[in-house]
Parts: structure tokens; C-alpha cells; sequence
């Protein structure tokens, strides 16, 4: 079946794309550049979440991009498509998402564009200040160690559960991830020099590792037996990342300062390794 989003790519040849955002390294400071939408109807329906919810969300899951490369958000910009309907309260709390974002990580909202539509559809370019080195999805070897991160109350798969839950028109928690993504800057900060590669669970970590393969050439030998639900979990925004073996117990002590849990998924091989989920894209 076709992948519309993977062939579409292709038709445009340039180094910058293949990751998470665009590394601009001729700049000084080292610039990233990434951009993600956020649709209704694709990623939300207004009855699941209330406009500062809404606002919240597609800021995070933009964030989150720059964060896996390793890149501090410095500014933002916005595009987005009103309902006609929309009010000035309706403006006011949809502002308020944004900004409440934009201080907590401390980047400018620069400008943008708005149209009038049907429909309430998002998208957000992030800039954003390299630390040190980009943390790209290439860049493994042969016997690394392919791992997650998340937290007990908050672990992989539950996104795909709430989101089901949502489909049947069942509440869920209001701290639920699949309302408020949980980043984690500060370990992904910290574990950066010891890591080969990074990206995040946006589509799943069964897609995930099928990306990191192709793009690393190597296939991943799994370390475990891992449920279809959490394998096919999308929306996670956990980070994926691979490392030498020899930094295990260093990236571990991190993880455990975090209070967070390290999971290893399994480690690099010879071969291809082939997602089974469903692509949202095909």
C-alpha cells in the first residue's frame, strides 16, 4: 500500500529532510527548524478537548520535535484556520493555550496567519538553538541498544486506550498524555552525549523503530514481547533514542534521577525491521 506522506517527501531531494526538524548548520548559532499540523478531524474533534487544550497540544507536540534533536525552542509561528463561529471568548482561550506554552518554555510566538474555515486546523513552525551536536534519527551501529522512556502512571500505550475510550464517548483523566503530551526536556538534555540517535513516538513505536531501521539500514532484535496496543500506541511523544551498550548504567541513573523509566526495546542487528501497525498515512 502506498505511503502517501513517505512518497510525497521524495519528490523533494534535499539533505535538510529526513528528521524530526531541519539542522541549518552554515547559521552560527546552529539553527533547527521544524513544523507540524495539528487537524480537526485528523488529530482532535472539539467535543475531546476545549480550545486551550487544543492550543496546548499543538504547540507540545511541535516542541517536542526540537527537544529530540537536541535543540532549545526559541520561537514560534502560527498558522491557523478559524471557524467562522468562533468568538472573541472562543479567540481569547485559544490565545491563552499558546501563550501558556510559550512562557512555560520560554520561546516567542513571532507572527503567523490566520483564514476563516469550517474547520479549527493548526500548524506551527518551530526555531529553535542547537545545545551541542543535532540528535538526528541516523547515526546507529550494529549491537546498540534501541530504548524508551515514560512513567508509571503515564507509561507507553495508554494514549491508544484513552484515545479508544474517547471513540465510545467515555471520559478520561484530565492529566491524560493524549490531552497534554509529557515532554522531558531535561532528561533528553542530559542523556545527550551518550546517545547515537533520537526521535520521538508520534506515530506509534512499532512505525517508530520501522523509520529508525530504514534509516540506519540495520533491522532490531527484540528484547521482549511487546502488546499490539503499545507497539500501535500513537500520539505517545515519548523519546526513542539508540546508544552504546557501554552507556547503559549511565543513561539508567539518569533515567532514575528523572524518576522515569529506561526500557530497552532490543538492540541493533543485521536486516530490516518491519512495522505491523497501521500507517495513518497510507
Amino acid at each position: 500500500m502506498l505511503n502517501k506522506e513517505e512518497f510525497f517527501i521524495k519528490q523533494f531531494h534535499s539533505k535538510y529532510i529526513g528528521d524530526d526538524g531541519a539542522v541549518m548548520s552554515h547559521n552560527n548559532p546552529n539553527l533547527v527548524y521544524s513544523m507540524d499540523a495539528f487537524f480537526e478531524g485528523i488529530h482532535f474533534k472539539r467535543e475531546w478537548l476545549n480550545l486551550k487544550q487544543i492550543a496546548i497540544k499543538s504547540m507540545l507536540v511541535n516542541i517536542s520535535d526540537a527537544l529530540v534533536m537536541g535543540a532549545i525552542p526559541k520561537y514560534a509561528l502560527l498558522s491557523i484556520s478559524i471557524p467562522k463561529e468562533f468568538c472573541k471568548s472562543d479567540l481569547i482561550e485559544l490565545a491563552d493555550g499558546f501563550k501558556e506554552v510559550s512562557r512555560k518554555y520560554n520561546l516567542d510566538i513571532i507572527g503567523g496567519d490566520t483564514i476563516s474555515n469550517s474547520k479549527l486546523d493548526i500548524s506551527v513552525t518551530i526555531i529553535s538553538e542547537l545545545l551541542d551536536k543535532p540528535l538526528l534519527r541516523t547515526g546507529a551501529k550494529k549491537g546498540f541498544l534501541v530504548a524508551y522512556v515514560d512513567k508509571m502512571g503515564s507509561k507507553l500505550g495508554n494514549s491508544k486506550k484513552d484515545l479508544n475510550r474517547l471513540f465510545r464517548n467515555l471520559p478520561i483523566k484530565k492529566d491524560s498524555k493524549f490531552i497534554t503530551p509529557k515532554l522531558k526536556p531535561n532528561f533528553i538534555k542530559d542523556i545527550a552525549k551518550y546517545i547515537a540517535t533520537c526521535t520521538d513516538i508520534s506515530d506509534g513505536l512499532d512505525i517508530e523503530l520501522a523509520r529508525f531501521s530504514k534509516a540506519n539500514n540495520l533491522g532490531i532484535s527484540l528484547c521482549q514481547d511487546i502488546s499490539k496496543d503499545i507497539m500501535c500506541s500513537g500520539e505517545e511523544y515519548e523519546p526513542l533514542f539508540s546508544f552504546d551498550k557501554k552507556h547503559l548504567v549511565k543513561i539508567t541513573n539518569i533515567a532514575k534521577k528523572h524518576k522515569i523509566r529506561l526500557n530497552v526495546v532490543g538492540n541493533t542487528s543485521r536486516g530490516r525491521y518491519k512495522s505491523k501497525c497501521k500507517n495513518h498515512h497510507e
